[in-house]
């Protein structure tokens, strides 16, 4: 599959084709990406801490947090991200990451799949003998990510719906995870209506997650026991174990 367009590739800033079939996202968000220097990143933040989510949650983890991201989902909780970042070579990042000596490496963002480089340091980090997470948010074509790398996938719920890239759900693999955030009852029964449709708990490890001050985690827990589906529920153990502002944890 052919990888995301780099910004600047020659094609109009306003016209990139990131999600195939609808409105292009406002080009003014992706601006810093503009005119990439070539086999460089730009890099948010590396840091090691304890993974917060998904299936890998609880097990120390080196994350690795490119800047900018095209959507505004309005319970993101890293937008520091979006507009900023130091640019780095690939083999830099690579060996920051590495020098942790931690066996799980999750690539997050901001939106990583904006810059076509992360492809190969998911390649590079994993012919390295590490397991790599990569965290998407399901608006961009997962076709060209290295196969041993886990995905773990936003479907974005009715108030942002239109930015799910449904050929996504083909491309998936049964080692990838697909994620709900969950901000209201309508979201919840959304997730399980999609969730059935799709047959998704039989092919994936499904995850659904409240957004902090919308949902409670019981009330969501309770959700999940009526259903009879089988969704793991998942908390941020990260803003349970530091404060929910804290960065670099």
């Amino acid at each position: 599959m052919r990888s995301p367009p780099r910004i600047g590739s020659g094609i109009p800033s306003d016209r990139l084709p990131y999600n195939t079939g609808m409105d292009p996202f406002p080009a003014h968000r992706v601006a810093l990406l503009a005119d990439p220097p070539p086999g460089k990143l730009l890099i948010h933040e590396i840091y090691r801490s304890i993974q917060g989510e998904s299936t890998f949650a609880g097990l120390p983890c080196v994350f690795v947090r490119l800047a900018v991201c095209d959507s505004r989902c309005v319970w993101c909780d890293t937008p520091h991200a979006f507009t900023q970042g130091d640019w780095l070579p690939v083999d830099e990042v690579r060996k920051r990451a590495l020098a942790f000596d931690s066996p799980l490496v999750e690539i997050t963002g901001g939106e990583p799949l904006l810059q076509a480089d992360v492809l190969p340091l998911m390649t590079s980090l994993a012919d390295a003998g590490r397991t790599v997470l990569l965290e998407t948010s399901g608006a961009h074509d997962i076709g060209a990510v290295d196969a041993r790398v886990h995905v773990i996938m936003d479907l974005k719920c009715p108030e942002f719906v239109e930015r799910n890239l449904w050929p996504n759900l083909d491309k998936l693999k049964p080692t990838d995870q697909i994620k709900f955030v969950i901000a209201s009852r309508r979201d919840f029964d959304w997730t399980v209506d999609t969730v059935r449709r799709h047959d998704l708990a039989g092919r994936f490890a499904v995850l659904v997650s409240p957004v902090t001050d919308r949902v409670s985690p019981r009330d969501l827990a309770e959700w999940v026991l009526a259903t009879g589906l089988p969704l793991r529920l998942q908390v941020q153990l990260h803003k349970i174990i530091w404060e929910p502002t804290a960065r670099g944890v």
